[in-house]
């Protein structure tokens, strides 16, 4: 094994009291070779988690104050026990000590056995009169794994056009798609990008993967006609134009090639809810309100009052007067009682967003879906958002998310996003976690979670650094796993992983032993420690999602075609030769056609009605899926219709349309959520999968 690394690496006592706060000192990119962390990088990193270690004395006084801590300490500030197995800290606990439990039902108890599934408080006395207070997770052993096969559809809610929507995919759009997927064509799901608040103002950042809240939805995906109060708004005229303009919105993307506008959609809904706002709520209406506001508390209030105050002070809340970055100062509460109707304004969009979330659910329901929705959970986010500033203890400032350098990015990744700190999350019982966890899983039939592996660690890189000068931060697994299962099995949700990449040993592993289900796209799985052929289908894993894409890379057409490497090729972004990158692409693409060959799923006879050569391949990949046993499988929507265009090219941020393409045909053209219904090709493709994959459920006519 080979080692290398910058020319400050850490020192010893610098090492010892990285490693006791969870701080990596080095990374393995590959089996066989290590790369170690800056003296620099580790030394900002602990400066981020409270540890001074800017000089020699500094960093010998917080290892000896670390150790006296660690050594005086009886129990973690978050203790796990999984329902089938005993707690080690609880058992490593000297004999003798006496439990106090105050259960979260409110019971009293003095032993951890057999304790209900919740988050309880534990205090421990020691014979010497030691005590310690901590948080007791108890959760079952697993989650529940599906009991059939199921197949489902993966879109980006906001390229899914219809003829009523306001110019971008909605709740309402979501709907209809779920409703006729699940009564039509025997899906068992939908999944859909992650739905999360968005940091305001133009231009908007159209990523969904860095909003302002994870914990809020975003109130531009409302279906502004299904509002019972927009019925009632007494003035016609405006309402007319309104709904006007939405029509020219709309058809500026469907009939003329204009690229999706966020903004202008946003625009024009937040008009026509302002006067939604206005119009007083029924009796049963407001009580539902109350109940809303009750259950959200102090989050939602933060919440609202953020984007109040951004409307006055724009949305970076680092630049606004001083005594307002502060939530909970008295400067923010004057601001919050001047600007209240202003902040019931988006405390009732928040309402009104979730209550059309758990309609689209109730709905794929009731059309049979096993699953429903299938939510996905960004992976952080914005740091001049609403959460990072209504939660600031709990993220590490100065600090930001990212990827090392690897084999595909030999200058890492900085992604923009404050992580938590670990210790403030154990030292709060994981309260921030717990309550975002709870606040999808209402409306979630399953959730995706963007990059799994930092429930485990996160590579932290200090800001005004590159990412090849970050480090690895360590979470506490047991407790980020034990909290997930906990509220995943009160809502009966399936929880997906995205694991795709680099995946430290061990970790697929756990989260499979706790019922977290993996990801594994089609051109990704081969032989890796064999001959690196494709990965037979009984080969493959079955507790896992099974695609042949995702929003970050190439439909399938554009895959088998080579159409990729062109569209690559000429934004610029190519680091070989055009050459050796269609050569390479074509190799790929013709190993796993010949492969799907000789497995009989590709017999060059068109495919089923008479399908073209590129749509008998694309059904052929599909029904490799479905010979995996893949316990879910889902299916690009836009690969239904031959779209070429990926919605996010990574690497790029101008020079593509990234979020803001609706889902189109192979010609480019736009195709709405109408047109999809009737559509043969998409038919053709579908029936591949139900004859294959519908698990049992029955057979219906065409949608």
């Amino acid at each position: 094994m080979t080692t290398q690394g910058p020319a400050e690496p850490p020192s010893h006592e610098l090492s010892r009291l990285a490693e006791l706060h969870g701080v990596a000192t080095s990374y393995s990119p590959s089996s066989d070779r290590t790369v170690a962390a800056s003296a620099t990088a580790v030394t900002l990193v602990l400066a981020a988690l409270g540890v001074d270690a800017s000089t020699e004395e500094a960093t010998r006084a917080a290892l000896t104050a670390r150790e006296r801590e660690l050594a005086a300490r009886l129990l973690p500030p978050t203790v796990v026990r999984w329902a089938d197995a005993e707690s080690p800290a609880l058992a490593a606990l000297p004999a003798g000590t006496r439990l106090h439990i105050e259960t979260e039902q409110g019971e009293t108890r003095s032993s951890a056995d057999r304790l209900p599934p919740g988050v309880h408080r534990v205090t421990a006395t020691a014979p010497d009169g030691r005590t310690a207070d901590a948080h007791l997770v108890v959760a079952p052993p697993r989650l529940p794994t599906p009991t059939s096969r199921s197949y489902g559809l993966l879109v980006q809610l906001y390229s899914l056009l219809s003829r009523r929507s306001w110019g971008m995919g909605d709740l309402g759009d979501l709907g209809e798609l779920t409703a006729w997927a699940g009564r039509a064509l025997d899906a068992g799901f939908v999944q859909v990008n992650p739905l999360h608040a968005a940091v305001p103002g133009a231009p908007t950042d159209p990523s969904p993967y860095r909003p302002s809240s994870r914990r809020f939805p975003d109130p531009v995906h409302l279906r502004v006609e299904d509002v019972p109060e927009f019925a009632y708004v007494h003035d016609p005229e405006r309402v007319r134009g309104l709904l006007e303009r939405a029509g020219r919105l709309r058809a500026s993307v469907l009939d003329k090639d204009a690229l999706i506008d966020r903004d202008a959609v946003w625009e024009l809904k937040r008009e026509a809810l302002e006067l939604v706002h206005a119009v007083p709520l029924g009796p049963g209406r407001r009580a539902a309100y109350a109940d809303f506001l009750a259950r959200e508390g102090e989050a939602l209030e933060d919440h609202a009052t953020w984007y109040a105050l951004a409307e006055v002070h724009g949305p970076d809340w680092s630049g606004w007067p001083e005594g307002l970055r502060d939530p909970r100062s008295p400067e923010t509460a004057r601001a919050r009682a001047e600007l209240m109707d202003r902040v019931d304004f988006h405390c009732r969009l928040a309402w009104l967003t979730d209550t059309q979330l758990a309609a689209a659910q109730r709905t794929a329901r009731e059309a049979g879906m096993p699953v429903g929705i299938v939510h996905d959970l960004a992976v952080g986010v914005h740091p001049d958002g609403a959460d990072a500033w209504a939660q600031q203890e709990y993220f590490a400032a100065g600090m930001s998310v990212g990827a090392p350098p690897d084999a595909f990015n030999a200058r890492g990744q900085d992604w923009g996003l404050p992580p938590w700190r670990p210790d403030r999350l154990a030292e709060s019982g994981y309260q921030p976690y717990r309550r975002l966890l709870q606040a999808l899983f209402r409306f979630a039939g399953a959730l995706r979670i963007d990059h799994v592996m930092g429930l485990f660690r996160l590579w932290w890189v200090p800001q005004g650094l590159p990412p090849t000068e970050g480090t690895y931060v360590r979470y506490d697994a047991e407790a980020m796993l034990a909290v997930l299962v906990l509220e995943a099995s009160r809502a009966g949700s399936v929880v997906i992983g995205e694991d795709l990449g680099t995946v430290e040993p061990g970790v697929r592993d756990r989260l499979r032993e706790r019922g977290v289900l993996g990801t594994s796209v089609l051109w990704f799985e081969r032989d890796w420690e064999g001959d690196g052929r494709p990965l037979p289908p009984d080969a493959w894993r079955a507790d896992c999602l099974a695609t042949a894409t995702t929003h970050d890379l190439p439909p399938t057409a554009s895959r088998l075609t080579g159409d990729h490497v062109e569209l690559r090729d000429r934004l610029g972004l190519l680091t070989r030769p055009v050459e050796e990158e269609r050569a390479e692409a074509a190799a790929d693409a013709g190993e796993w056609l010949a492969f799907l060959a000789r497995l009989g799923l590709l017999d060059g006879t068109g495919g089923t009605h008479g399908a073209s050569e590129e749509e008998a391949r694309i059904q052929a990949v599909h029904r490799f899926l479905l010979r995996t046993p893949a316990r879910m499988v889902g299916v690009w929507l836009p690969d239904c219709v031959g779209d070429r265009r990926p919605q996010n090219l990574p690497g790029t941020w101008d020079q593509y349309p990234n979020w803001r393409l609706p889902i189109a045909d192979a010609e480019g053209r736009p195709v709405t959520l109408e047109e999809l219904a009737g559509s043969g090709r998409l038919h053709a493709l579908l029936e591949v999968v139900r004859d294959a994959g519908s698990g049992g459920r029955g057979r219906r006519g065409p949608g």
